[in-house]
């Protein structure tokens, strides 16, 4: 008869293919039998928040909105106007061709690129964080399924024993 698998190997075989580290093999291991695994990656990720975290997410959140573009391109409109045909002669901010403009935006941009990079990189890895997780509660329905295959098995053949010694008892009687 065939040698029944114990969880840890068959963990072990399907991580096998994987470059984990001994430890690192080992902390799953534990994760996937004895721990429930699922976590909620945004509140563990929203915990370890810092001050800065959610104001680059809060710049994020505000620059990459529609509110945004349409409020800046009215004040882009508005600033070229003011300096083209409300304001005349020595009375102008800003002369064609907008020179004082082009170094605000340029200051704006060299501001808020590196603030939305930071926002990014937390969510990229916010998002590993949530595909680790995924792939280890994938991995643990995997062993759950197999152990309830064969927990099933294991009821048909018993099931299968019982039906043939009822028969056998029925043709006793006969």
């Amino acid at each position: 008869m065939e040698k029944r698998k114990t969880k840890k190997e068959i963990v072990k075989m399907l991580l096998k293919n994987n470059e984990l580290e001994e430890q690192d093999e080992e902390e799953l291991l534990d994760l996937l039998i004895d721990q429930p695994i699922s976590i909620d990656v945004d509140k563990q990720e929203e915990a370890k928040m810092t001050k800065g975290d959610r104001i680059a997410d809060k710049v994020s959140e505000i620059a990459g909105s529609w509110r945004f573009i349409i409020g800046f391109s009215g004040f882009l409109i508005f600033w070229v106007i003011l300096n083209t045909t409300i304001l005349k002669g020595d009375n102008q901010i800003d002369e064609y061709p907008f020179i004082l403009l082009n170094l605000l935006l340029s200051c704006l941009a060299a501001l808020q690129a590196p603030v939305i990079m930071m926002s990014q990189n937390r969510q990229a890895a916010k998002d590993s964080l949530r595909n680790q997780n995924d792939y280890r509660t994938d991995l643990k329905s995997e062993l759950i399924l197999e152990e309830l295959h064969r927990q099933m098995a294991e009821i048909l053949r018993n099931q299968r024993k019982l039906l043939r010694l009822v028969e056998e008892e029925e043709d006793e009687k006969k």
